[in-house]
């Protein structure tokens, strides 16, 4: 007897459908599992069959080959132990075969309870567009893989309650799709923190126009408190960035049941130790910290501390907005469109150029510390801008300082114009803008082209960093609600990039 089940894989982000066939023979009992399968895969046979022994049925005494097709795809994980269980006792004629227009997943435990397995939206979207209807998954997937819409999502607790809905016994209710809307407030908020009025405009202009900005002071100074609250004033997610987002969260195990959404804009904050790999994607092509900060925050703490091959796998990625990584195990592309927030002392010990002349690094000291970040990385930072060290008086300030839902209502009302703007071409914010763009949208005047020829010569500017500043002009003259950008908005974004990186980049070409 032969029983073919529906199911899905995962590959990368996402989803593909998997055919679980069954075969029952004559001959010795045994059970093989065919079709690259891992380890894990493996495994399923002990829990499948403890599982149907519990539930109170007969487990086949025959030889059993299950394939797992497409044949050449390597599968892995536990995905397939539900299946694997519906389409043995189908094959043993124990119960009917289900509809070809279900499909089955979720991991099983010794008793026949489900338990929750990750990528459940990409899988979920798979089984939509493969023109599934009726989708059995785990109770605590279930939230996630509604958002799938267009498939009727059964939560199924165990073995016994998905066999008694099956034969029409005691139904299961179809999964509700949850709000999704994000209700919750910030618990972070800028108006917590006491002076600092330049760095907040800085990281205003960034979070409008989407620009990497990078944060430059003395230990103390509020450089991690301010990034920190930067998601409070980042502009709102839509359904569609939401759903990607949560497709890649989904498949590190990032979402949950009570979470099932990511309603908010991700904030990746990495320890400097993490390595290459860790940075770009794992050698099970698993996405890496970039790709899990899509649609979000990188933050590098301590910038200089990262190793030099860390921070130059970012190159890539910050201008192309997707990231490929090839291994032993293949090669795929991954979204990876987020903004760059960095910190980082002026130098080692952190107190250069500090009043108290505390700083005793000496001028080549300073200059090693600054080596560490190489001229391309540098040039692809839109905003850099210095947290000077708070007074004793601005500490004393007991007037509370502007609320971030003030600020990300000025940064919402940008990023609306800019999407208008950018309606047809695939982009919604200004850091994104290609040349076609640049041209169309950002025109100088003729003020404003002497004043950008002065600082292209004076500041030995690239082609690169000329474009970015025209960027962050056009974001500024968006939060100044100009249809034009003046002269008042091209110096501001030209002062982001005044900042004396001695020795940066060494003799590194692009």
């Amino acid at each position: 007897m032969v029983s073919k089940v529906r199911s899905l894989g995962l590959k990368g982000i996402g989803g593909y459908e998997v055919s679980v066939e069954c075969f029952l023979s004559n001959g010795l009992p045994g059970f093989d599992i065919v079709g690259l399968p891992d380890t894990a895969v493996k495994e399923a046979r002990d829990r499948v069959r403890a599982a149907i022994k519990t539930a109170g049925l007969r487990f086949p005494v025959s030889k059993l080959t299950i394939n797992l097709a497409p044949a050449d795809t390597k599968k892995g994980g536990t995905t397939y132990d539900l299946p694997l269980l519906i389409a043995i006792l189908a094959a043993s004629e124990t119960i009917k075969p289900p509809p070809e227009t279900s499909a089955f997943f979720g991991e099983l435990s010794l008793t026949g309870e489900l338990r929750p397995v990750c990528g459940t939206l990409p899988m979920a979207l798979a089984a939509k567009r493969a023109g599934v209807r009726e989708l059995y998954v785990p109770e605590d997937n279930a939230p996630e893989a509604t958002f799938a819409e267009g498939v009727a999502v059964y939560p199924v607790k165990n073995v016994s309650e998905l066999l008694r809905h099956m034969s029409g016994e005691e139904p299961i209710a179809p999964a509700a799709v949850p709000v999704w809307e994000d209700s919750a407030e910030h618990t972070a908020d800028f108006s917590e923190v006491k002076g600092q009025e330049n760095v907040k405009r800085a990281l205003e202009v960034a979070a409008a126009g989407g620009h990497n900005i990078l944060l430059v002071g003395p230990p103390g100074a509020g450089k991690s408190m301010l990034a920190k609250r930067l998601p409070s004033i980042l502009p709102d997610m839509s359904r569609e960035e939401m759903l990607e987002t949560t497709e890649i969260h989904s498949v590190m195990g990032l979402t949950s049941r009570e979470a099932p959404l990511v309603t908010r804009r991700p904030f990746r904050s990495p320890h400097h130790t993490l390595s290459a790999s860790a940075m770009a994607g794992g050698a099970q092509l698993q996405p890496g910290e970039i790709s899990i900060a899509h649609n979000g925050v990188l933050f590098l703490d301590e910038l200089p501390e990262f190793h030099r091959d860390v921070l130059e796998v970012m190159r890539q990625p910050l201008e192309d907005g997707q990231v490929t990584i090839s291994r032993a195990a293949g090669s795929a592309v991954y979204p990876a469109d987020f903004m760059l927030v960095c910190a980082m002392n002026p130098c080692k010990c952190g107190w250069y150029g500090h009043p108290s002349g505390r700083c005793r690094c000496t001028e080549l000291s300073v200059r090693q510390y600054h080596s560490k970040l190489s001229g391309p990385l540098i040039d692809r930072i839109d905003i850099v801008i210095e947290v000077p060290a708070l007074e004793f008086d601005e500490l004393r300030i007991r007037k509370p300082a502007e609320k971030s839902e003030d600020i990300r209502a000025r940064v919402n009302k940008a990023r609306n114009v800019q999407r208008e703007r950018l309606t047809g071409s695939g982009l919604d914010c200004n850091a994104r803008m290609a040349q076609e763009q640049l041209r169309k949208f950002c025109e100088l005047d003729l003020e404003c082209e002497q004043l950008m020829k002065m600082a292209f010569d004076k500041m030995g500017l690239t082609a690169r960093s000329y474009d970015r500043i025209l960027r962050v002009a056009r974001t500024i003259a968006d939060l100044d609600g100009s249809e034009n950008i003046r002269s008042s908005h091209l110096a501001e974004a030209i002062q982001y990039r005044t900042y004396d990186f001695r020795g940066a980049g060494g003799d590194e070409t692009e």
